[in-house]
């Protein structure tokens, strides 16, 4: 009488997903698209619409060609790269998904995520500079580094990361598309007090970068002066302090002990008046 036989072959099927494929020493598997979640750490904030849209035709068609990338956690997978293969396969009607998985840890995902979207050529400016900046943050890495990992040089690394310096309004703007890289460069050259009312113009004039350009580098060259100037005679910082206090207002003072000049600013008729009112009641005093 025949036994059954007994092995793994069952225990293998339960293992390995129907569809599975082995090559080149990788293991990919078709993953359940319901189980497959994106990554916490993703960098990328946008999506084009249009270019999902695109790619989901061409799923519908061919399949997902690349693979994603992804690890095991307590709930299925988590998705380490491919998100907007991932997220066109869905817009495709796809069910499953072709995976390679391989056991990383939480920093090994991070850093993965951030530099597989950092190679690609359609990253906003944004989202490049802010995973550049975690990567020197959360990993403690030098942009000497940083530029090796991604295949960039340093001082495009160094570039990007200063455009995070601008106002919260600017850089909005620049991940929508309102304004383009070269004139977030160009506002970066702007004293910081300036840097908003010259993007709301870019937005309201549709200024190019050379419009900017001009309007800036005289502003840049001015504010040189100025912070010169203030340092040259910071002799009557306590003076200054004292006028301010008492007058409510910017006050300056140029020259020496012997000579110089005051100057007092003012944002209206009513705000001179004001100003006035303070220092003749004082010289009546």
């Amino acid at each position: 009488m025949n036994q059954p036989k007994k092995g793994l072959g069952k225990g293998l099927d339960a293992l390995i997903p129907k569809g599975t494929v082995f090559t080149s020493g990788r293991t990919i598997v078709n993953i359940d698209i319901t189980k497959i979640f994106p990554n916490p750490k993703q960098p990328r904030t946008t999506f084009n619409d249009a270019d999902l849209a695109e790619l989901a035709e061409s799923i519908k068609g061919s399949g997902v060609i690349q693979p994603v990338l992804a690890r095991m956690n307590k709930n299925g997978y988590e998705l380490v790269a491919g998100e907007r293969r991932l997220r066109a396969a869905k817009l495709a009607g796809s069910t499953t998904i072709p995976a390679i998985i391989k056991d990383f840890s939480d920093e090994e995902s991070a850093q993965l995520a951030l530099i597989e979207n950092l190679q690609r050529v359609d990253l906003n400016p944004v989202d490049e500079a802010d995973a550049y900046n975690r990567l020197s943050l959360e990993f403690n890495w030098s942009q000497d580094e940083i530029a090796k990992k991604v295949g960039k040089s340093r001082s495009t690394v160094a570039n990007m990361m200063r455009i995070l310096d601008l106002p919260g309004e600017v850089l909005d703007g620049l991940r929508s598309g309102k304004i383009s890289a070269g004139h977030a460069r160009t506002l970066l050259a702007a004293p910081k007090e300036n840097q908003l009312d010259l993007y709301r113009q870019i937005i309201s004039s549709n200024l190019t970068v050379r419009d900017i350009e001009s309007v800036v580098s005289p502003v840049a060259a001015e504010g040189k002066k100025e912070r010169k100037r203030e340092k040259k005679y910071n002799i009557f910082q306590d003076v200054v302090d004292q006028l301010m206090g008492c007058l409510g207002t910017k006050v300056r003072i140029y020259g020496s002990c012997e000579k110089g000049k005051i100057e007092i600013d003012f944002f209206s008729k009513d705000d001179l008046n004001r100003l006035l009112d303070l220092i003749l009641k004082k010289e009546v005093q």
